[in-house]
C-alpha cells in the first residue's frame, strides 16, 4: 500500500479497510456490477493470470471515505512496453463506474485523476469502460483526466436494452409485446406441454446451487457458445448470487434433460439478464422464448422489480422483450507526460490531437 495526502493505493480488494468496502456494499449498491462481491467475484476468476489489481481510494480531511476506484493493469516491469492502467472490467462486465458517495467525491475526481497522471512509472494509457454514455459522472470523469494533462477519447461500447417495469403487472406487459412473439409464447408452450415433460425451475437458494451449476454447465456445453474463458467465472457466480439472494437461475427440463438456462441476477430491484443458452437438439422448440416468459413473470409479479436489464449487445431478439435503448462508452485518457502517450493520442486522435500535443507536458 502507498499513500498520498487522502489518496491510497492498494493492491487487492481484500487490502480495503471497512469503511472503504462500505462504498460498494452489496446491497445497496446502484448495480451489481458496482458490487464488492462483484469486483471480487471478477478479480479472484475473471482475470487473465498476468492481470493485477489496484484500488484507489480517496477521503475527505475528516477521514471519511469519498471515492473508490477498482483497476487492474498488466504485470509489466517499466521498460516492457506500453504501460495501461484499466478499470477492473472486461467482457464479463456490462457496467462500470467510479464509486463515489456524494457530489464531495466527484469534485475530488480532478485530484485523483491528477494523481494517477503523476504517478511513477508512468501510466502511459488509462481506460475505463463501460460506462453509462449519458452519467455526470462520465463527464466529470472526462473533464478531470483533461484536467490532469491527458488527451482524452470517448469511445461506443454497446446498446443495453431495458424496460421499465412502471408498477404493470406481467400480464400488463406481455399484452404490450409483438403479437409474433405473443403467438410463439403461447403456442410453443402449450406444444411443449403436450409433446413433452416440461418442467422450468426457477433456482434461488444455496440449496440449489449444485444443481443449477450442473443444469447450466450442461446446457452451455451444447450449446452454440465457446467455452468461457475463465471456466471458475460463472459457477462462483451463480455461488455469490445464491448466498445474496440475488439467484434467479432458470433451467427449462424437457422429458428430464436440461434444455435452456438462463442467468438473471436480481438485486436493487433490477433484474438482470446476464446469462442464456439453449441445447441445440431443442432450437425449433423456442424452449429460449418461453423460458424467458417465465422468468419475466417471476421477477415482475414476484419480486416486484422496477426495471429489467438485457445489459450487453444490441441483438434484435432483445428489442422484442425491451422497451427502451440507451448506450455505454468507453473513456481513454493518453498520458502526454510520456512518448507511449502521446504516440497513442497521435495515432488515435489523428489530427485533432496535434495542437493538444503541442501544448503537452514535457516529457518525463
Amino acid at each position: 500500500m502507498s499513500t498520498l495526502a487522502d489518496i491510497r493505493v492498494y493492491d487487492t480488494l481484500q487490502q480495503l479497510p471497512s469503511p472503504l468496502q462500505a462504498l460498494c456494499k452489496d446491497d445497496e449498491a446502484t448495480s451489481f456490477f458496482l458490487s464488492h462481491a462483484w469486483f471480487d467475484n471478477l478479480s479472484r476468476t475473471g482475470l487473465d493470470a498476468a492481470m493485477q489489481t489496484r484500488v484507489y481510494a480517496i477521503a475527505a480531511p475528516s477521514g471519511d471515505p469519498l471515492m473508490l476506484l477498482p483497476m487492474c493493469h498488466a504485470k509489466l516491469s517499466a521498460r516492457s512496453g506500453t504501460r495501461r492502467l484499466q478499470s477492473l472490467s472486461n467482457y464479463y462486465s456490462s457496467l462500470y463506474a467510479p464509486l463515489a458517495t456524494s457530489q464531495a467525491a466527484l469534485d475530488a475526481l480532478p485530484r485523483l485523476a491528477g494523481f494517477i497522471a503523476a504517478e511513477r512509472p508512468r501510466w502511459d494509457i488509462v481506460d475505463f469502460r463501460p460506462l453509462a454514455g449519458d452519467s455526470t459522472l462520465t463527464a466529470t470523469l472526462e473533464q478531470a483526466l483533461r484536467s490532469a494533462g491527458m488527451a482524452v477519447q470517448r469511445y461506443f461500447c454497446f446498446g443495453n436494452w431495458y424496460l421499465p417495469v412502471e408498477g404493470r403487472t406481467f400480464q400488463q406487459y406481455f399484452d404490450t409485446l409483438p403479437s409474433r412473439l405473443r403467438n410463439t409464447v403461447r403456442r410453443r408452450s402449450n406444444q411443449l406441454a403436450a409433446a413433452h415433460a416440461l418442467d422450468i425451475r426457477i433456482l434461488q437458494t444455496v440449496e440449489d446451487i449444485d444443481e443449477g451449476i450442473r443444469a447450466y454447465s450442461s446446457v452451455y456445453a451444447a450449446s452454440w457458445k465457446q467455452s468461457e474463458p475463465h471456466p471458475d467465472f460463472m459457477p462462483s457466480l451463480i455461488r455469490l448470487c445464491a448466498v445474496r439472494g440475488w439467484l434467479r437461475l432458470g433451467v427449462a427440463y424437457i422429458d428430464g434433460e436440461p434444455a435452456a438456462a438462463q442467468l438473471w441476477i436480481v438485486q436493487n430491484r433490477t433484474a438482470s439478464i446476464y446469462k442464456l443458452a439453449y441445447d441445440e437438439r431443442f432450437a425449433k422448440l423456442s424452449v429460449g422464448s418461453v423460458l424467458t416468459s417465465r422468468l419475466m413473470q417471476h421477477v415482475i409479479d414476484v419480486d416486484a422489480v422496477a426495471e429489467v436489464d438485457y445489459l450487453t449487445g444490441d441483438e434484435v431478439y432483445k428489442r422484442d422483450w425491451m422497451s427502451h435503448r440507451r448506450e455505454r462508452w468507453g473513456v481513454m485518457a493518453y498520458n502526454l507526460r510520456t512518448w507511449r502517450g502521446r504516440l497513442a493520442a497521435a495515432l488515435n486522435l489523428g489530427k485533432s490531437a496535434i495542437k493538444r500535443l503541442r501544448r503537452a507536458l514535457p516529457l518525463g
